[in-house]
């Protein structure tokens, strides 16, 4: 919850209710439609809000605002309660005779209509007043009369909104009171909105006929809050969140409140907990609703609590054991108090699911046992019909754990088979666990089958790091004499894990040791072994070797009929074909075993191939193709249920690179955006890495924040720790922090030698010469220390020279990105070193080393680093004199620049421009601003708002925000100040 000092938040997701309402109203302007609205919504969606808003654009308008609130008092309510309130807000013109304030005459003149108005004053209605023996007036049409004319009084200079919140806790004279005003209507303009709980109008409501009566008025109109959309809760959420929550935790969010604007603000409140468990606060509201049950409609909508999200009628009158008459008086009383609602044509559920939660939270531990038992009992009954997930979570929380374990294989199976790896690995593990508990139960369940099947399901749903952990821990649990094949098992699935994700556990290792243990003879175990040996050879180049064991596998795989072996091994040896120069004929390979796995359903091996095909693009630096290939094996991957799987990630992820490096920023954006998914949070990390590249690209600082969320996932997977630490290079750098981008590298660099157990890794070269170029920059300015700017610039070379030198000792040779970005390193330090050296490079092997990089970049096709290439290409020819040169150099960078939003380079590129301005010429490649432009940054520069600027130019405010965008693109300026700046600085406004 905000604290109550907070200043109110942003009206969210609201709008299109609030200018009904105002419409209806006749806010701003327009012809009222309606004298009277009753505003329905659920405890918390809302309405408050809502109000509150209205009352303020009605203040604004000069409309005089009255509100009052109705009050849950149980049985001592006390009668016309707002509108004792309203008089005690001492609006002029309500001041009763006496009171504070009260002038001699009043909207409702004197007399008789000034006493009965009295009456309703707070200072007449407290306890020292009543005991002075004041006389009873019991005329209602006579105080009726006064609060009329008052308001109506009110309204004769400016209009009247009067407001009643919660009338669902109205007394009886507060609703008569009520309805006279709805039914006489007013001389002048007074329009009144009621709010309401629409939840809390049961059957035996006394409010529910009389809204139903109200509702026949002419004048007067029913609205109903809806819960807010998704991307609301979201706003709402990301205000409220002291830190940024993983999408994951966001949609957990998102989904709990079902929009629900409180539920969403308490479960924010205790996400920082990290546990599921409902605040206090709000089960105590949520239990509210059982409260007003009694007898057997309790007990029932307990034991539909523990039923889970639907019930179906025949299971919960066998769990329920009541008599039918009895359990349909009890179904009917809940379904009457809206706290369960019929689903389909033989179910039943809750209204929200975070009732659900509440109940079953608050039952006693034996209760919540006896019910799951009862629903065990009936599950295993041909009487009620159920699955097997029903039946192990049921079992498991009776305590029943044969049953519990049994059912949640099953469950597992059940899921794996309908594409569910994610519960697949829940009903997996939970059975493991279960295993563990009751070890007399091993000797019915194969504990080594079981493992790999919760090692197969938890890759499937891109959960790596933990199926790793897994198996790990099931081979330091295995038995000394255990059989050879269930070793080998488990350390077939250790190195299949290991193969698609970065750990410190080697494949080749696993997969040689399990080669020794297996004995001879042709059986599944060793065609996939044999499969899975060949990847781990060929991860490490050992190219024959693998080639062997692959063939073998292949052959293995077709003698036994094991379709999903041969497609593996058949793979890798394209894969094989592609490294040794062969391409075209891998793509064939590829193309065919795309086809077969798609065939048979094996999506696993379909979507290795599509990652493959996009590979071989990728690789050649064909990236519109391979974003292509990549965008379709991801569409494949969520087709096959398998969108977090790791070869239906990692083509996702590499769309996203791929759109990056062709320039394609906001596609990059949109395929990279997690929003309303459920990812595992190795994928959200990865994803949201590529993000950062655009980031740091545009220079928003505040993408800064997202850094040290990623730093923990650097240990777990390499290509965060690059993607992240290159963004975060550039992103200290844009800001001036040359130690905070040393920091970052650094720390990258460590990181990835301990994670890949190397001295020197290819990503050392894009990160160094990242680093050198935010050395160069840093050089520039006034008070740099050289002297540790020399050392920190010769470090990164000799790291980077150590990457070359082990690069030559391989087979496979840099690709066209390896190479770009060595070119990328020797033109940084060459200017890195033109900078920090008395005699360094002279100006023409500056512009070699500049056009080495530029066609480097171009030859890659890296649309982003080929015009950071060209920026600096320019100024290295500025330098030699070559201007014209220069000047195209620079016009073709900015032009990317300004299509890519690139603030850091377009700043880049304008003080280049500004530096040939004091020359006495302007940039030949920044284009000019238009006279309107010119006219709107002159005022700007004054410090006038976009609003002022709006009025003196009679254009509107939204016009003006375009132009100033406009402005700061083609300024490459961050802000107005700068944009104004870089203007005079170029002679494009008067000093």
């Amino acid at each position: 919850m905000l604290p109550h000092d907070a200043p109110p938040r942003s009206l969210v997701g609201r709008a299109d209710e609030l200018a009904h309402l105002e419409a209806l109203l006749g806010l701003e302007g327009a012809p009222r439609t309606a004298d009277a609205v009753l505003l329905a919504g659920d405890a918390g969606v809302g309405k408050t809000r809502l109000l509150t808003e209205l009352h303020a654009h009605a203040r604004a308008e000069g409309w005089r605002v009255l509100v009052g609130h109705c009050v849950d008092l149980g049985d001592s309510a006390l009668p016309y309660l707002p509108f004792t309130e309203i008089l005690g807000q001492r609006e002029p013109g309500l001041d009763a005779p006496g009171s504070p304030g009260a002038g001699a005459d009043g909207p409702v003149g004197t007399g008789g209509a000034r006493t009965s108005l009295e009456r309703l004053h707070p200072a007449r209605r407290i306890l020292s007043h009543l005991a002075a023996g004041e006389s009873v007036n019991t005329d209602r049409v006579a105080l009726f009369d006064a609060v009329h004319a008052a308001l109506d009084g009110l309204a004769q200079d400016v209009p009247v909104l009067l407001t009643v919140e919660d009338l669902h806790w109205a007394d009886r004279s507060t609703c008569e009171l009520l309805g006279y005003l709805f039914t006489r209507g007013f001389a002048h303009h007074v329009s009144i909105v009621v709010s309401y709980r629409g939840e809390d109008l049961h059957r035996k409501h006394p409010l529910r006929p009389t809204v139903a009566e109200w509702s026949r008025l002419p004048r007067l109109v029913r609205c109903t809050l809806d819960p807010l959309p998704d991307a609301a809760v979201r706003a709402i959420v990301r205000s409220l969140a002291p830190a940024p929550l993983t999408e994951h935790r966001m949609h957990a969010i998102v989904t709990r409140a079902e929009g629900n604007a409180f539920f969403a603000e308490e479960l924010v409140a205790a996400a920082p907990t990290s546990t599921d468990r409902l605040p206090d606060d709000l089960a105590s509201l949520l239990l509210v609703h059982l409260d007003q049950l009694e007898g057997a409609a309790r007990e029932v909508t307990r034991a539909v609590a523990c039923g889970g999200r639907r019930v179906p009628h025949a299971l919960l009158a066998e769990v329920a054991g009541l008599d039918p008459a009895t359990l349909d008086a009890a179904l009917r009383a809940a379904v009457d108090a809206h706290v369960l609602v019929a689903i389909g044509h033989d179910g039943y559920g809750f209204r929200h699911a975070l009732l659900a939660e509440a109940i079953y939270d608050d039952l006693l531990p034996g209760e919540r046992s006896r019910l799951h038992g009862a629903y065990a009992a009936a599950l295993t009954r041909h009487g009620a019909n159920g699955t097997a997930a029903e039946l192990a979570r049921h079992a498991r929380n009776a305590h029943d754990t044969e049953t519990a374990l049994a059912a949640s294989i099953v469950a597992g199976d059940d899921a794996m088979r309908v594409g569910g790896p994610d519960e697949a690995a829940q009903h997996y593990q939970t059975a493991l666990d279960l295993l563990r508990a009751r070890p007399q139960d091993a000797s019915a369940v194969d504990a080594v089958a079981l493992t790999t099947k919760a090692c197969d399901a938890l890759v499937a749903a891109g959960n790596l790091h933990r199926a790793l952990a897994l198996v790990e821990d099931a081979l330091t649990s295995l038995p000394a004499d255990a059989e050879p094949s269930d070793r080998t098992a488990l350390l077939v699935a250790l190195a299949g894990a290991a193969l698609l994700t970065d750990s410190t556990v080697h494949a080749v290792d696993a997969t040689t040791e399990a080669m020794a243990l297996l004995p001879a003879g042709d059986t599944p175990l060793r065609a996939r072994l044999l499969s899975i040996h060949a990847r781990a050879t060929a991860d490490w180049q050992r190219s024959d070797e693998a080639r062997r064991w692959a063939s073998e596998a292949r052959r293995l795989g077709a003698q036994l009929g094991l379709s999903q072996v041969v497609t593996d091994a058949t793979t890798t040896l394209a894969r094989l074909d592609e490294w040794a120069g062969d391409p075209s004929s891998a793509r064939t390979v590829f193309e065919q075993t795309v086809a077969q796995a798609r065939a048979e359903g094996d999506s696993l091996a379909e979507l290795r191939g599509l990652h493959h095909l996009g590979g071989l693009h990728f690789e050649a630096g064909r990236y519109d193709e391979a974003l292509d290939a990549y965008r379709f094996a991801t569409r494949r991957a969520h087709e096959t249920a398998r969108p977090w799987a790791p070869f239906g990630l990692d083509s996702r992820l590499l769309a996203g690179i791929s759109a990056h490096i062709l320039g394609r920023w906001d596609l990059a954006l949109r395929i990279v955006d997690v929003t309303g998914e459920s990812p595992p949070p190795i994928a959200e990390a990865l994803l949201a890495a590529v993000g950062l590249q655009v980031a740091a690209g545009r220079g928003d600082a505040t993408a800064l924040d997202l850094v040290p969320h990623l730093r923990p996932w650097w240990e777990r997977d390499g290509l965060v720790a690059v993607l992240a630490a290159a963004a975060a290079i550039d992103l200290h750098g844009a800001a001036g922090d040359l130690e905070g981008a040393v920091e970052v590298h650094d720390d990258a660099v460590r990181t990835l030698r301990v994670l890949w157990q190397v001295d020197a890794f290819h990503a050392q070269i894009r990160l160094g010469a990242l680093l050198l170029g935010q050395i160069s920059a840093a050089a520039r300015r006034p008070g740099a220390d050289l002297a540790v700017l020399t050392t920190v610039r010769d470090a990164v070379l000799v790291d980077a020279q150590a990457v070359m030198a082990d690069v030559a000792s391989r087979p496979q040779p840099f690709g066209p990105e390896g190479l770009a970005w060595w070119d990328r390193l020797v033109a940084e330090h060459t200017q890195a070193r033109r900078r920090t050296e008395r005699d360094g490079p002279d100006e023409a092997t500056l512009v070699t080393t500049w056009e080495a990089s530029v066609a480097a970049f171009d030859a890659m096709g890296n649309v982003f680093e080929s015009a950071r290439s060209r920026a600096r290409l320019g100024s290295a020819l500025q330098d030699a004199g070559r201007i014209e040169e220069a000047g195209r150099v620079l016009s073709e960078a900015y032009d990317t620049a300004r299509r890519l939003q690139a603030r850091p380079l377009l700043r880049e590129l304008a003080e280049l421009g500004t530096r040939r301005g004091s020359a006495g010429s302007t940039s030949p490649y920044r284009p000019a601003l238009t006279s309107r432009e010119v006219e709107i940054l002159t005022l700007v520069g004054t410090g006038r708002s976009n609003t002022d600027i709006a009025r003196l130019l009679s254009i509107s405010p939204k016009t003006v925000s375009v132009h100033v965008s406009n402005i700061l693109a083609k300024l490459g300026a961050s802000n107005r100040t700068e944009a104004v700046a870089i203007a005079r600085a170029d002679a494009l406004l008067p000093l």
